[in-house]
């Protein structure tokens, strides 16, 4: 696996593997639009889906917290397996379960098939999406990945504010009388589609000879990642009981163990999950860091935002879907000025993006704190428009700068561990972002403070954790060299000498 002909062959010239890959993008970022848009839209359905199928609240959190548990254990082993036998027939595998697995999610009539079935659709996630990054990484030469990446971006920051207006028209308007059950039917066209096109226009390499699944690897990762994201995502429902700090603090002895093995391995040239180099690296563990800090703001954000605008001020959930609409347009703009954008190096753009979140959410901070009964939404569009457009300059900057030094062998076990890591920022984001802001309503609430001024200023201390992530993301990009920017373009001989090789 790591022999001079296999470093050879990263570098053989195949233009033909570059041949309709702006098409092929296009559908790498359906398949992504329609994972994310799932995750965020579930979310604005779960009073309804309660209601309809009679759930109990314990039901209610296995719906999301299934679909997050299974698809952050399956994302890294997931990735390794594309390298092994190709990323393209892994994806349309993943493309095609998931979209079963939404058909099956809208037709179940049970809580108990609804959860099997978000079960299922967690474990085709983490099939299809750590090839998406590893594609896009190979199929793309050094100055053109910050326009794809900027791309990647786009995608990700639309659906993640998209979803809630989206599941607020789809339950508001009862679109064909479906109900809750239409934010799931909604992915059936999408994944059709990516199937069909993908097969057309994906381009396809064969199997990688000589690299096998480390499967002692993936039982220690898998635990190290359960005993760390169950609690994070069951502890406040359960109250934090000891057992919740007893199995995080298990997760360390495993991960120890992981890297142990996966030296071991490296050592006797024994397959890999995530190849002991990376592991090394400071840059790839800085970047990892990196993600889990980054990623875990946003998510806790709009969860928060969501209870402050729906329970503390009774936003239907439409409502509270258009008000976030600046953070969307933010996105998009700071996405389409990705091209120009992409001539300054990717670790300034990680910085700078995350400076101006950061400047962005400090102005929202500022303007909840001056609301009395009313939330204007005027008022809240402006810096929520900033801080869309920090993220849009960021997001897609952190995956290129990470990845840019990782060999593309690995390209799909790191694109997997930084996904795997991202979510496990999620949850932790949301834990404390959360629990943070209960705790300060609570606190309000026994000093006597009416409805709107507990919620508001629960919000607004809220938002300091991501404030302070923030801060920690700057420092860690200091650490990284990242890619550089694509204001020299190379000559076709050139680009045709760096074509990567596809799997």
């Amino acid at each position: 696996m790591n022999s001079a002909s296999n470093d050879m062959a990263q570098h053989e010239a195949q233009p033909e593997a570059l041949k309709g890959r702006w098409a092929a993008l296009a559908v790498l970022l359906c398949a992504s639009f329609m994972n994310l848009l799932d995750v965020t839209i579930v979310n604005v359905a779960l009073p309804s889906i309660q209601q309809g199928l009679k759930a109990s609240d314990s039901a209610i959190e296995w719906i999301v917290a299934g679909y997050v548990l299974v698809f952050a254990l399956g994302l890294l082993p997931f990735g390794r397996l594309g390298d092994i036998i190709g990323r393209r027939r892994i994806f349309l595998v993943g493309v095609t379960l998931f979209t079963i697995a939404s058909g099956l999610c809208g037709l179940s009539h049970t809580t108990y098939l609804l959860v099997a079935a978000r079960f299922f659709q967690g474990l085709s996630a983490a099939i299809m999406t750590p090839q998406v990054l590893a594609l896009a990484t190979v199929m793309f030469s050094a100055h053109e990945r910050p326009r794809a990446f900027g791309m990647f971006g786009m995608t990700a920051g639309l659906a993640t504010v998209l979803g809630p207006v989206i599941g607020g028209l789809l339950i508001d308007y009862n679109v064909f009388g479906l109900g809750w059950r239409a934010i799931f039917l909604i992915n059936l066209p999408i994944g059709v589609f990516a199937v069909i096109a993908g097969r057309r226009l994906i381009p396809h390499a064969p199997r990688r000879a000589g690299m096998r699944n480390d499967y002692l690897g993936i039982v220690l990762v898998a635990l190290a990642m359960f005993c760390l994201i169950f609690p994070l995502v069951e502890g406040r429902s359960f109250g934090w009981p000891l057992w919740c700090f007893a199995m995080m603090f298990a997760a360390l002895p495993l991960l120890v163990i992981f890297i142990l093995w996966q030296r071991r391995q490296a050592r006797r040239d024994g397959p890999q999950l995530l190849s002991f180099s990376l592991m090394k690296s400071r840059e790839f563990v800085a970047g990892a860091a990196m993600s889990v800090f980054f990623f875990s703001t946003i998510p806790g954000f709009f969860f928060c935002m969501a209870l402050f605008l729906q329970v503390g001020f009774e936003f239907t959930p439409l409502h509270s879907g258009l008000t976030t609409v600046p953070f969307s347009i933010g996105v998009f703009i700071a996405s389409f000025l990705g091209g120009r954008l992409g001539r300054i190096p990717s670790k300034l753009r990680v910085i700078g993006g995350t400076i101006v979140l950061a400047v962005g959410l400090f102005w929202v901070r500022n303007e909840v704190m001056k609301i009395g009964d009313v939330v204007p939404a005027l008022q809240l569009a402006a810096p929520l428009f900033v801080s869309g457009f920090g993220l849009g300059v960021a997001i897609a900057s952190i995956f290129q700068t990470i990845l840019a030094g990782v060999p593309h062998q690995d390209a799909g076990a790191a694109s997997g561990a930084l996904q795997a890591v991202q979510q496990l920022g999620g949850a932790f984001g949301i834990t404390i972002s959360s629990g943070i802001f209960f705790l300060r309503i609570a606190t309000m609430t026994a000093d006597g403070s009416g409805p709107h001024l507990a919620y508001s200023d629960a919000f607004a201390q809220a938002i300091i954790y991501s404030l302070c992530a923030y801060g920690a993301v700057v420092l860690l990009a200091l650490l990284l060299k990242g890619a550089p920017g694509n204001g020299t373009r190379k000559s076709g001989a050139d680009m045709r000498k760096a074509a990567p090789q596809l799997h």
